[in-house]
């Protein structure tokens, strides 16, 4: 999508999931204690398959010297709020330790800005873990403010609904 001093931004590829997975797996203290093996592949795929199939997620990776060294999910919520305002939501940012402070984030969050600007969001929204202190500070250099608390609560796998 975009290259800027190194890293060239583009949409993943089913190639790179074992790449976007270690990311997340590697990301000590804030991780989803996720990792990629035989047994998660499965999942893992599947999950991928679900984002490139729908047109409202969009899967970045950071790809420097032929590796993933960064990924960014782009998403897009429809809401009434705002006079009906799209919403693009960044999530799962990672960036390789060893890349960090190269500006590999801020172009992964550039290029997700442009694609969000260009399909007509209004505007952008993240959460981030309460420890993060050093992305908090990044967030802040990119324009985002701490607007709203964030709340999270686990689901049980078989939770069911019924209406009434």
């Amino acid at each position: 999508m975009s290259a800027a001093a190194g890293a060239v931004i583009r949409e993943a590829r089913l190639a790179d999931l074992p790449a976007i997975v270690g990311l997340h797996a590697a990301d000590q203290g804030f991780g989803q204690g996720d990792a990629w093996s035989p047994e998660a592949e499965a999942d893992y795929r599947r999950a991928f398959q679900s984002l490139a199939d729908h047109p409202d997620h969009v899967l970045y990776v950071a790809e420097d010297a032929g590796e993933v060294v960064g990924s960014l999910l782009l998403s897009f919520m429809p809401g009434l709020t705002g006079r009906g305002a799209l919403h693009a939501v960044l999530r799962s940012v990672q960036v390789r330790g060893d890349q960090r402070s190269r500006g590999v984030g801020a172009r992964m969050v550039a290029a997700a800005e442009a694609e969000a600007a260009r399909r007509g969001a209004r505007v952008c929204e993240l959460m981030s873990n309460a420890g993060r202190t050093d992305a908090h500070r990044f967030y802040e250099r990119l324009g985002y403010a701490k607007s709203h608390a964030g709340f999270k609560k686990r689901l049980p796998a078989a939770a069911t609904f019924v209406p009434g």
